[in-house]
């Protein structure tokens, strides 16, 4: 039993509300990413030590504005775990940083090299409107210089805030963009109005202004990394699946060869 504010709450409670709220297969895979990840630190020999929890903890600490032990307790119980938790957490955390350094640090700088243009940012300008009718009609006034492309933004796109942008919608990456704009985008010619393209939200009209190339930041190496190391756990848990299910039908034919002998 957890007790929440003297109010108590059952184990199975949490597990039916992260079902109903879809989380539970979320949950239950990083759960099993854990797993994942302490038996390859096992199997590589890598290891978090003391001295490095506690460097951690104290730059949480400073980002919580914890100054004091007692600050640290407060904060701790008003998260529901104890210090041994927390440890434990950042333990985990720093392990799979260690492990993804290990596996892919050496490989990030040919990833940015041969996939650049993903990471290549553009000023994009885009209209959004309901019908296809009516972007089709915008766009023809604006090709016939009745309007520009700015003017019917400010007028007819249904999010007030790029209204009052003129359609400015910001620096974006391919991989920031649905698949249907970022196909369309790509290296689409500077000035140009593209569309309509429909999606979920409506009819678009988009213009790329300029390109931005990247560069390549402690943080843009960061996000590789992460990146390499998503698609290796999910193809880790993929592996062990696969492994489990030839691991049952090799036993239910054991099964089947015993009852037939």
């Amino acid at each position: 039993m957890i007790t929440f504010s003297n109010l108590s709450i059952e184990p199975e409670e949490i597990v039916d509300f992260l079902k109903r709220e879809v989380l539970y297969k979320e949950v239950c895979q990083k759960i099993i990413y854990q797993k994942i990840i302490a038996q390859a630190a096992i199997e590589r020999g890598i290891t978090v030590t003391a001295e490095e929890i506690q460097a951690e903890a104290d730059n949480m600490r400073w980002a919580n504005r914890l100054k004091k032990p007692s600050d640290t307790i407060i904060w701790l119980t008003e998260q529901m775990i104890t210090v041994d938790d927390w440890e434990a957490g950042i333990h985990d955390r720093l392990l799979a940083q260690k492990l993804a350094e290990f596996l892919f640090a050496k490989k990030v700088d040919k990833f940015f090299a041969q996939n650049r243009s993903i990471f290549d940012q553009f000023v994009l300008y885009q209209i959004v409107v309901p019908y296809e009718q009516v972007a089709r009609e915008i766009l023809y006034h604006i090709d016939e210089e009745e309007i520009s492309f700015y003017e019917a933004a400010h007028l007819y796109d249904i999010d007030e805030r790029r209204r009052y942008l003129c359609g400015y919608e910001g620096k974006h990456s391919l991989g920031s963009l649905p698949l249907e704009i970022a196909t369309v985008v790509f290296r689409a010619p500077v000035g140009e109005v593209l569309g309509p393209i429909q999606t979920e939200q409506g009819y678009h009209l988009l213009m790329v202004e300029g390109y931005v190339p990247d560069e390549f930041t402690p943080e843009r190496r960061q996000d590789i990394l992460e990146l390499l190391f998503k698609d290796w756990l999910a193809s880790e848990l993929n592996y062990r699946i696969r492994s489990h299910l030839m691991l049952g039908k090799h036993e239910f034919a054991t099964d089947d060869n015993r009852l037939a002998s």
